[in-house]
């Protein structure tokens, strides 16, 4: 299995401190406006699901799919991601997604079932490809900033997931009603972000004569295999700790808007919950990081987060009002603490740039496979039980599995030690 990257080659420094900093800012810009974006396509769609199934007519089940099949393509396609990254390069390849986003965004427009579900798929595919090459640009460009940069690149995602649930309602009433154009909306941020990387991509990759491969693509030669990978327990634990902290939200971003107007509350205040929840989900991410690089015992960063999801879960099994400030504070801050742990420990449990790539695209490979179960999962038990307090409960259940993965994980080790 090929690198999605080589080892960083010392850069020269800029004599001009601006020009210096100018050059370390925008490519950082870059990235985390393509971060903003890898939430955005999926997180739309839950505020105005109950429209899309009326409008349609669709079984909760099959709606659970326009969230289930982003999850599940950011598995299937992670593992494409190698062969492309050696075509394109990776700033290249990330600056294609954003246009794919965007048109899969657009394509949600089509007045069909088709249209709609092939766009969900081009969403998936585009950003799944971003998930695995985000972490490998972070350590070959900020490797003597990865906890900064992973703190802040877990935040945008928050924040992307924050402004698509909380005013995608407030932007049916611009746009008539209608949910397809306040979908579609949501490509304008995808094309801002491309824009921004146009600097990037002005440069043409270096090839090798041979392999047509960009320079940063390095041979096969002494690297990992995925299958040596799947058998390295620290890379598991990496893998599980990512595929059962986005099951976890992936299912609670789907379906918690539903949640609250079981519960009697109007469409637009259970949008902002989410949003709500967001915002607690941001300082948690931002904070993470450098929290977890000093805490000791250093499994003590996953329980808090599996503890603050767990009492969340609870408390909207019980009585999800007037309590949900509560309760959607303790979630935004336990699955913002277990996002920002899940990405920074593929780079934390990586010897150097080049396994990174690897333990990217097996943890959000594999590890989106198995959160992809969570939306359509958690819609068949609610109605199998028609309520959702079993639901819920099962949710809490998969903690149980999260903490033991995350305490692995959190282990000061690298994978494959003595292997490379």
């Amino acid at each position: 299995m090929t690198d999605l990257l080589q080892e960083p080659k010392p850069r020269t420094r800029l004599r001009t401190g601006a020009r210096g900093r100018l050059g370390s800012v925008v490519p950082a810009i870059g990235l985390l406006m393509a971060a903003l974006n890898l939430r955005i396509g999926v997180a739309s769609v839950g505020p105005v699901l109950s429209d899309i199934q009326d409008g349609l007519g669709l079984s909760e089940v099959v709606a659970g799919l326009l969230t289930t099949i982003p999850v599940v393509a950011f598995g299937a396609f992670a593992f494409v991601t190698p062969a492309l990254s050696r075509r394109l390069g990776l700033h290249r390849l990330l600056g294609a997604t954003m246009l794919a986003l965007a048109a899969g965004i657009v394509m949600r427009l089509q007045p069909s079932l088709v249209g709609l579900f092939a766009g969900t798929v081009v969403i998936g595919a585009s950003i799944a490809i971003a998930n695995v090459i985000m972490p490998a640009a972070i350590k070959r460009d900020f490797s003597h900033r990865v906890g900064l940069m992973m703190g802040l690149y877990s935040t945008a995602l928050s924040v992307g997931a924050a402004l698509a649930s909380g005013t995608t309602v407030p932007l049916l009433s611009w746009v008539g009603g209608d949910w397809r154009p306040a979908l579609a909306l949501w490509a304008i941020p995808a094309l801002l972000a491309f824009l921004v990387l146009v600097p990037q991509l002005r440069h043409t990759p270096v090839r090798d004569p041979r392999t047509h491969d960009v320079a940063d693509a390095p041979s096969d030669a002494g690297e990992p295999s995925v299958r040596a990978l799947t058998r390295d327990p620290v890379a598991i634990a990496v893998t599980a700790l990512m595929g059962l902290q986005s099951m976890s939200f992936y299912a609670a971003l789907t379906w918690i808007p539903a949640m609250f107007k079981d519960a009697g509350m109007d469409a637009d205040t259970a949008g902002w919950m989410l949003s709500y929840s967001a915002l607690a989900g941001m300082a948690a991410s931002l904070v993470t990081p450098a929290l977890a690089k000093r805490a000791r015992p250093t499994w003590l960063p996953v329980a808090v987060a599996v503890v603050s999801t767990g009492v969340a879960f609870g408390g909207l099994a019980v009585a999800p009002m007037p309590a949900q400030y509560v309760w959607m504070t303790m979630l935004g801050l336990g699955q913002g603490a277990s996002l920002s742990l899940s990405l920074t420990y593929i780079v934390w449990r990586s010897p150097d740039a080049r396994h990174t790539g690897h333990v990217s695209m097996m943890a959000q490979g594999f590890g989106y496979l198995v959160a992809g179960l969570g939306p359509v999962g958690l819609g068949a038990l609610h109605t199998a039980t028609h309520g959702w307090r079993i639901p819920l409960t099962a949710l809490i259940g998969l903690l149980v599995l999260q903490m033991w993965a995350g305490a692995l994980a959190s282990r000061e080790r690298h994978v494959l030690d003595g292997h490379h």
